[in-house]
């Protein structure tokens, strides 16, 4: 009983001391154990991070990734294997379960190994091409560097992501300096999904090739330039991701502080390989762009209550959240955002020219705000919008949904009715002044009526005519 609360104890203490916003819990599945010594530095660098990382063989009878019907890890990390497949416990419909879970993965390829197919099959359930022959590689003869990859040109010196161009996306991979990636896989990623974005392209001039193809020239060319994609983030609907990193061996220690030279380059230069796989773990292991939702609040924006920020201050006088309106209602509305950052909850910043919009929806939005963020705590931003409620009764929303690029999905919904106005909550007629003309004829109208029975009551009728006769009239 003792080990059991110990082991308890000892499980919880790991996930709290874990940077992460999911958990610590990091799974690293790696088939030549004796291969676990190139990446020390890496390694040191997640456990110095609170990764607690358990490895495992591929095809170990002991790996399972769900216990209890839960997922057992928080991560998974997947290195490349020489076998065909990644085994029972690791097949595609499970891996895509894990993800369906809540739990992240980070798939790492190389063009020193062929792609397992169980691999290429999971990789299509995400809309994410490989080359079919499972075995090329992508060169570039002008991007390339020139100390170990002289004549292959396989070792691609790429500079700093670049994703500020891009409204509402905030760039969490930018380092100092080249990136180098020896034998790296391209990918093709799909139009058509939402979830996918490319965090690392190939450079214009590289394209696929295939080192076992003995033909002199390249024809049937798989992709080329900017439709390689090395570097690729998945983010689920459920905001769990999976990362595709095309060269494994840019997290060994060989390539993490190298000393590399481009062509045409007077000097040498550090490269940054380990600053950008802290980066894009950070990112993966939900350690960044992780948003979380805090107090919603909505209520009236009239009477006493008309401009009250803190809401506390009134007391039980103020209504919060009330469960129905009326038309032509002024309403406040305000949500707490946070960001994890580090270690930490901090208040959350929009990216610049991006915006926390609400809607104020039926079947569709009657209103779509800017929200301003009006105020802020220790650990969160509170935007906030005024509005009119439409003239329009029946059941609607609040509704805030972020979703931008490398961010956790934000959606928050509030249920309201929306009432018309009661007998008594009309306006007065005399206060409405289109209403002017009209009462004006009534009470020309009672007027004129009123002259009338005037004047004929106390109008005198004329006096009847009678006839005289002189000498008097002829008895009868």
């Amino acid at each position: 009983m003792q080990l059991r609360l110990l082991g308890l104890l000892l499980g919880l203490l790991a996930f709290v001391s874990a940077l992460s916003a999911q958990g610590g819990q990091l799974l690293v599945v790696l088939e030549e154990q004796g291969e676990r010594s190139k990446y020390s530095q890496f390694w040191s660098d997640l456990e110095a991070r609170g990764f607690h990382l358990t490895f495992r063989a591929p095809k170990d009878t002991s790996l399972a990734l769900f216990r209890h019907g839960v997922p057992a890890y928080s991560h998974l990390l997947l290195l490349p294997t020489q076998s065909k497949g990644l085994g029972p416990a690791l097949a595609p419909n499970l891996i895509v379960d894990f993800i369906n879970a809540g739990s992240n993965v980070l798939l790492a390829l190389s063009a020193e190994s062929s792609v397992p197919s169980a691999v290429s099959s999971l990789l299509l359930e995400l809309d994410i091409s490989l080359p079919p022959d499972r075995n090329s590689l992508v060169v570039d003869h002008f991007n390339y560097e020139t100390k170990q990859a002289g004549d292959k040109h396989d070792v691609l010196l790429l500079p700093s992501p670049e994703l500020a161009g891009r409204k509402g996306v905030k760039n969490f991979f930018s380092v100092d300096g080249l990136i180098a990636f020896p034998r790296a896989v391209g990918a093709v990623l799909g139009n058509a999904s939402p979830l996918l974005s490319s965090i690392l392209k190939a450079p214009s001039t590289a394209y696929t090739y295939n080192p076992k193809d003995e033909a002199e020239g390249v024809e049937d060319v798989f992709a080329t330039g900017s439709q390689l994609s090395l570097v690729t983030a998945f983010q689920a609907r459920n905001s769990a991701r999976f990362t595709v990193l095309g060269s494994v061996e840019a997290l060994q220690d060989t390539w993490f502080d190298a000393s590399v030279q481009t062509p045409g380059a007077s000097k040498a230069t550090q490269t940054s390989n380990r600053a950008f796989a802290e980066k894009l773990t950070r990112w993966t292991f939900m350690e960044s762009g992780v948003l979380r939702v805090g107090t919603v609040q909505h209520y009236l924006n009239e009477g006493i209550q008309k401009g009250v920020t803190n809401t506390t201050s009134l007391g039980a006088a103020v209504d919060v959240n009330p469960g129905i309106y009326r038309i032509k209602n002024d309403v406040h509305y305000s949500i707490e955002l946070s960001e994890w950052v580090g270690d930490h909850w901090a208040p959350f910043t929009p990216p610049q020219s991006d915006a926390v919009q609400v809607e104020f929806s039926m079947l569709s939005p009657f209103q779509r705000l800017d929200m301003r963020p009006s105020a802020t705590t220790p650990n969160s931003t509170i935007f906030t919008a005024d509005f009119k409620v439409p003239d329009q009764h029946g059941i609607f929303n609040f509704f805030v949904e972020y979703r931008r690029p490398f961010y956790t999905n934000v959606e928050e919904k509030r249920t309201v009715t929306i009432r018309h106005f009661a007998h008594d909550e009309w306006p007065r007629s005399f206060v409405i002044t289109g209403a002017y003309p009209w009462i004006s004829g009534i009470w020309v109208t009672v007027a004129g009526w009123v002259g009338f029975v005037a004047l004929w009551l106390y109008s005198k009728p004329a006096a009847a005519k009678v006839d005289l006769k002189v000498g008097g009239a002829a008895k009868r």
